[in-house]
């Protein structure tokens, strides 16, 4: 496992501020050189490290103001590479887990309403050849989320 110093830890920070921040600007707030700054985030994203860049979506203010945590449980889990394929093709999908205990994948869906909601699970999952059962939750709001505190 790579070590992030303090440097790379610093870069990574100020992008969380603002992921658009010129390296520029980066190199200004720490006092060091944009030479520098602009290796240290090629070599975090080639790590893996930094996954990208990209716009955080609210998803109640363009309508989606429903939202499950969705537990499925598969009839055979080794066909959970062909059922994940499957998943990936609902675009109100947004977050896909291999968990352990009771269900094999554990999703996050939104919808726009409880009607939405329930032509996803009805009408789409509980289509996909291979899922015996799903057990939803319904969230109510977000109290956080943020990345790991460095």
């Amino acid at each position: 496992m790579e070590v992030l110093d303090e440097f790379d830890i610093n870069i990574i920070k100020e992008l969380e501020k603002d992921g658009r921040m010129a390296f520029s600007a980066i190199a200004a707030t720490l006092k060091i050189s944009n030479t520098m700054v602009h290796q240290r985030v090629n070599r975090l994203t080639e790590q893996g490290i930094l996954a990208g860049i990209k716009p955080i979506i609210n998803e109640k203010k363009i309508g989606y103001d429903w939202a499950s945590f969705t537990g499925i449980t598969l009839n055979k889990d080794q066909d959970s590479n062909r059922i994940i394929e499957e998943l990936k093709n609902i675009p109100e999908i947004t977050e896909c887990y291999y968990v352990t205990g009771s269900f094999t994948l554990y999703i996050k869906i939104v919808a726009q309403n409880h009607e939405h909601m329930r032509k996803i699970l009805y009408e789409k999952i509980d289509n996909i050849p291979g899922i015996s059962k799903t057990d939803s939750i319904i969230e109510l709001g977000c109290a956080f989320k943020r990345n790991i505190t460095l």
